[in-house]
């Protein structure tokens, strides 16, 4: 492969604003709910790879396969992968193609295939495209894509901050995290948190079962949260994390007390066990992740007698997708009190719709 852009590339990345910005220069579009992706492509060879410069291309054989046919002989193009269904965006199907075997890639391949939604140019033949205005890249990017393809899309875009409000709330339901903001003179940045996001927020009051240390092993690097079901079942549906190293430590002597038996009458004691952990495959808080590669995901119980309330952006298949944020502990209420009754749930919105209103 020889192209101007050369793989691995870290992808340009985005901080978190508030609310949609009302400023000259903006460009909006949806935030996808995918694994983050940039294509390189150098005729007959196809790479896929992640924003951890980890390679996806074994895994999705059948959107290399698509992007031979939608791009261009040489190109590096920047985007999203995601698993589109009735319901919108489904994210556990698409996490559930990372699988090691291929016999299992191939299946899933046919059973669950994946689209690819295209945001970015960053070359095209031998020209380095990273120097040049967003609104230029994306002027070219828009001339080079063939949509008439299925599962291949080109990303809408609008510069009317009413119609990307109008996206944030009306379209949630289909699985977007929210809204991305590029400036249109910005050039493309890897690794930079250059552009932004609004994404939504909710808050949720959960048990605290247990935690993991941080991979530096000075201090808590996050909580495991439960929220109980009608039959009194707890549940593990996430984990809050993000914690300062002061706040790392401090949570070291906060949770000590719960610390002593907490094993004895756990609702997950099972999944102590290190063979169930691994037969877990990712489903139990100590289940091993395909997606971290086998990283230790082992956790410590805690007796389940605290309350976290927790900042989270949405809920899919009962879980808290991305992750929380912790706000406090609450004194003020028992854990038996956490249900997924508080949980927000949006109605599934029409995909499709969000292809046919992009306005430049």
């Amino acid at each position: 492969m020889d192209l101007p852009v050369m793989p691995p590339v870290r992808p340009m990345l985005a901080k978190t604003a508030p609310a949609v910005p009302r400023e000259p220069g903006l460009a909006f579009e949806p935030k996808w709910d995918g694994f983050r992706c940039v294509v390189f492509r150098d005729g007959a060879e196809i790479e896929l790879g992640s924003r951890n410069d980890r390679p996806l291309t074994r895994y999705f054989p059948e959107v290399a396969e698509l992007l031979a046919a939608a791009l261009p002989p040489r190109c590096v193009v920047d985007g999203e992968i995601v698993v589109v269904t009735d319901d919108g965006l489904d994210f556990d199907t698409l996490q559930n193609r990372l699988h090691p075997a291929a016999s299992r890639v191939a299946k899933l391949a046919k059973e669950t295939p994946a689209s690819f939604v295209a945001f970015d140019l960053l070359a095209l033949g031998d020209e380095d495209l990273t120097e040049q205005p967003f609104a230029e890249r994306r002027r070219r990017l828009e001339g080079i894509l063939d949509t008439t393809l299925a599962r291949v899309h080109l990303t809408p875009i609008t510069r009317d901050p009413e119609i990307a409000e109008d996206w944030f709330t009306r379209f949630e339901g289909a699985g977007f995290d929210g809204v991305m903001v590029k400036r249109d003179a910005e050039p493309y940045q890897r690794d930079k948190r250059v552009m932004l996001k609004v994404k939504h927020e909710r808050t949720a009051d959960c048990a605290v079962a247990g935690f993991r240390w941080h991979k530096d092993g000075q201090g808590v690097g996050s909580l495991l949260l439960g929220l109980f079901d009608d039959d009194g079942r707890l549940h593990h549906v996430g984990v809050a994390s993000s914690f300062t190293a002061a706040r790392r430590r401090e949570l070291v002597d906060e949770l000590a007390p719960l610390r002593e038996n907490a094993l004895a009458e756990h609702p997950w004691k099972e999944w102590a066990d290190a063979a169930a952990q691994a037969a877990a495959d990712g489903k139990m808080p100590g289940g091993v992740s395909r997606w971290t590669g086998g990283k230790d995901l082992s956790w410590e119980a805690l007796r389940v007698e605290l309350v976290a309330e927790v900042r989270y952006e949405h809920v899919q298949s009962g879980r808290l997708r991305h992750g929380g944020r912790l706000v406090r502990f609450r004194s003020d209420r028992t854990p038996e009190s956490c249900t997924y009754a508080q949980l927000d749930e949006v109605a599934p919105a029409e995909l499709h719709a969000l292809f046919r209103e992009e306005t430049r």
